[in-house]
């Protein structure tokens, strides 16, 4: 069993919090986690009918027995009355640790459960596996990023090749799928995908008719990476433009969809608003769009791009998760055609900006709007990265690198 870089994380959450709350994507690997850290305490899973009856039909007995803490799998199957219980019952006591709710679809979206359980509740996110994971390394980019091109001073990149990225590109992240050969993995996404939207919206929404949902996540999948335009979606659709935005909104429940907010600090006055859409993994997105390394190899293929940044993207989200330093994730677009692909921004202010590309030799117009970034914002600007499909770490100006993708998890 691979440890998972986000357990101390979660270790210091349940020895804080009354209430523990674990997300992510089905199959990522949240029941195993938690699993590998219950010690003496008790994991009851709702996927199992007669312990569904149990916590439904008396939510507080359910509670009441067993050692702490008491692990709920799958806790937005039991719904509202379930989660109320366990709000009186921290309320009663709030003594740390006594519930770990987990669930495959985002806790604070369900409609079904109006209770939040704020102030009470902390929130650990389990995606996917990471690059580092995989090869049982912690990734520690953020941080190093962070502490500027110093940084960069004794990295000694590996030699990962072209192929080998676009291998990793189309495998993703997900545990089962890193078990399994190529040519087995296409029919693993068709059946996680068909699983996921039959089980969880149908199960959560009463939607009976979804499947145009898998249609549309094909929609966004050949959009991931770019600005979100949902007029152009709605034109692609096979459904009314309610439907769209509402199908769109179980998608991003049940994590197979996620946004990338634009920055809210204005360096023009002609700043975009629009979010960024991504498919929350990259391997599932090259499935849905039919794509495989060899096709991706390709220099004419306009999916290559799109599916590079998705991996980044993908990379850097979950290193959020336990990265040191308190990091949000944005990425910035103006009308002139100004734009840096992702950026990261600390608590205090400070930032990095990251512009991905699929290509193997630097070029210097790369750094065109990263060095706009940094003039505008001064000492704030830590550091300008243009993460490439090359082995070198190569200066281009103040606070500006060339560096390779593995540097993601090898830094």
């Amino acid at each position: 069993m691979l440890e998972r870089a986000v357990a101390g994380r979660y270790q210091d959450m349940v020895a804080a919090r009354r209430v523990t709350v674990v997300t992510g994507p089905r199959q990522a690997g949240k029941t195993t986690l938690v699993q590998s850290r219950l010690g003496g305490g008790t994991l009851r899973s709702l996927d199992d009918q007669g312990t569904l009856d149990s916590a439904l039909t008396d939510p507080v007995g359910f509670l009441a027995l067993g050692p702490r803490p008491l692990v709920i799998d799958e806790v937005q199957r039991a719904g509202e009355p379930l989660v109320r219980a366990i709000k009186l019952a921290v309320d009663h006591d709030p003594t740390p640790g006594q519930f770990v709710l987990t669930g495959s679809s985002n806790f604070l979206t369900v409609p079904t459960i109006s209770e939040s359980l704020a102030g009470r509740a902390g929130f650990v996110e389990v995606w996917p596996f990471t690059q580092g994971e995989i090869r049982r390394k912690y990734d520690r980019f953020i941080d190093g990023a962070f502490q500027g091109p110093g940084a960069f001073s004794a990295y000694r990149p590996g030699s990962l090749g072209r192929q080998e990225l676009l291998e990793r590109v189309c495998a993703g992240g997900y545990p089962e799928v890193q078990r399994l050969a190529g040519r087995q993995r296409p029919g693993w996404f068709r059946d996680y995908v068909r699983t996921t939207i039959d089980r969880d919206v149908v199960e959560l929404s009463g939607i009976r008719k979804v499947a145009e949902m898998g249609q549309l996540l094909q929609l966004f999948a050949a959009r991931t990476g770019c600005e979100l335009v949902m007029q152009s979606i709605i034109d692609d659709a096979p459904l009314e433009r309610q439907a769209v935005y509402d199908h769109r909104a179980w998608l991003e429940t049940i994590h197979l969809l996620t946004t990338l907010p634009a920055w809210s600090r204005n360096l023009t006055r002609r700043v975009k608003r629009r979010p960024k859409i991504f498919l929350t993994d990259p391997g599932l997105a090259a499935w849905l769009l039919g794509k495989t390394p060899a096709a991706l190899a390709d220099p004419e293929d306009p999916a290559t791009g799109q599916l590079v940044e998705t991996f980044v993207f993908t990379e850097l989200r979950r290193q959020l998760t336990w990265a040191a330093t308190d990091v949000a994730m944005f990425h910035w677009q103006d009308r002139s055609g100004a734009e840096v692909d992702i950026v990261l921004e600390s608590a205090d202010g400070r930032v990095v900006g990251v512009e991905v590309k699929s290509h193997q030799t630097a070029k210097p117009e790369w750094f065109r709007w990263l060095a706009q970034m940094r003039d505008a914002l001064g000492e704030k600007f830590i550091a300008g990265l243009a993460l490439y499909a090359g082995n070198d770490v190569l200066p281009f100006g103040d606070r500006l690198l060339a560096a390779p993708i593995s540097a993601l998890w090898e830094l």
